[in-house]
C-alpha cells in the first residue's frame, strides 16, 4: 500500500534531528510540502539541504511569542494546512521529585506540553479552512508507564494524551483527527549516552546494559525514528482516515520504564 500525501501542507515542531527530521524526510518523499522549526540551526541547516523542498526557520517553541509567529510565517508560506505535527520535546531533569526544582518542572512542561497547545491552537482555524486535517502529538512510553525520577517528562506525557483525546472530541465534527504516538526507547545518540551512564553505574558492559534494557520488550529491541515516522505518515495519509483519538504506542513491546 503507498502511503501517498501529495498536495498535502505540512508544519513540524523540533524538525531538524531525530523523529522530526525523520518524519519530514517521509512526508516529502510522500508528496508532501513541509515546513519545520527547530531551535539548532546547524541540525535544521542540515536537514533542509538533505531533504528536497523542506522549508524551515530556527525557534524555540519555548518562546511562545516567536512559536506563534513562526506559526503564522509557516501557514503563509505553505498557502494554508492540512497536517500539524507537534513533536518538540525535551527530557526534563533526572531526580527525585522532591528535588525538583519549580524551574525545571515548567521549562519540562512547556516544552513538551504546552508547545503542542500552542501548535493546536494556531492550527485548528487553518485546518478547518482547509476542510479537515490531521494532528499528531508526541507522547512516550512515559505517557503509559509510570517512569521514576522523571516525573516531569512523565506528568508532560500523560498531558499529552489527555489532550489529544479531548481535541479529538472537539474536533472531529470539522473532520479533523488528532492522535499521539508513544515512542519507546529510541534508538540513537541519545539512548547510547543513557546505555554508556547506566553500565557505568552499575559497573557492566554497554552490551550487556543494552541486552538488560532491551529484554523488557517483546521484541527485544528498542525503535527506530523511521518506525515512529511511518507510523506518523500513516496517520495522516488517506489510510487512517478513520482513525482519530488514539495513543498508539510504537515501543517493540515495551513492558515498562526503569
Amino acid at each position: 500500500m503507498k502511503l501517498d500525501l501529495t498536495g498535502k501542507r505540512a508544519i513540524i515542531s523540533a524538525g531538524g534531528a531525530g523523529i522530526g527530521r525523520k518524519t519530514a524526510e517521509v512526508f516529502a518523499a510522500a508528496g508532501a510540502r513541509v515546513v519545520v522549526c527547530d531551535f539548532d540551526a546547524d541540525a535544521l541547516e542540515s536537514a533542509k539541504a538533505e531533504i528536497p523542498g523542506l522549508g524551515g526557520s530556527v525557534c524555540d517553541v519555548a518562546d511562545a511569542v516567536a512559536y506563534d509567529a513562526f506559526l503564522d510565517s509557516a501557514i503563509e508560506r505553505l498557502g494554508g494546512l492540512d497536517i500539524m505535527v507537534n513533536n518538540a520535546g525535551t527530557a526534563g531533569p533526572t531526580a527525585p521529585v522532591e528535588e525538583v526544582s519549580l524551574e525545571d518542572w515548567t521549562a519540562c512542561l512547556t516544552v513538551n506540553m504546552t508547545s503542542a497547545f500552542l501548535g493546536t491552537r494556531k492550527a485548528v482555524p487553518a485546518l478547518r479552512k482547509s476542510g479537515g486535517g490531521s494532528i499528531v502529538n508526541l507522547s512516550s512510553a512515559a505517557g503509559k508507564f509510570a517512569f521514576p525520577m522523571r516525573s516531569p517528562y512523565s506528568a508532560a506525557k500523560f498531558g499529552i494524551v489527555g489532550f489529544t483525546r479531548t481535541c479529538a472530541m472537539e474536533l472531529g465534527q470539522h473532520g479533523i483527527r488528532v492522535n499521539c504516538i508513544q515512542p519507546g526507547p529510541v534508538e540513537g545518540a541519545r539512548i547510547d549516552r543513557v546505555i554508556k551512564a547506566k553500565a557505568e553505574a552499575q559497573g557492566i558492559s554497554e552490551n550487556a546494559m543494552r541486552d538488560q534494557m532491551t529484554s523488557g520488550t517483546h521484541l527485544r529491541s528498542f525503535v527506530t525514528a523511521g518506525d515512529i515516522a511511518h507510523q506518523i505518515l500513516f496517520l495522516c495519509s488517506d489510510a487512517g482516515r478513520r482513525i482519530t483519538g488514539q495513543a498508539l504506542s510504537v515501543d517493540a513491546g515495551l513492558e515498562g520504564l526503569m
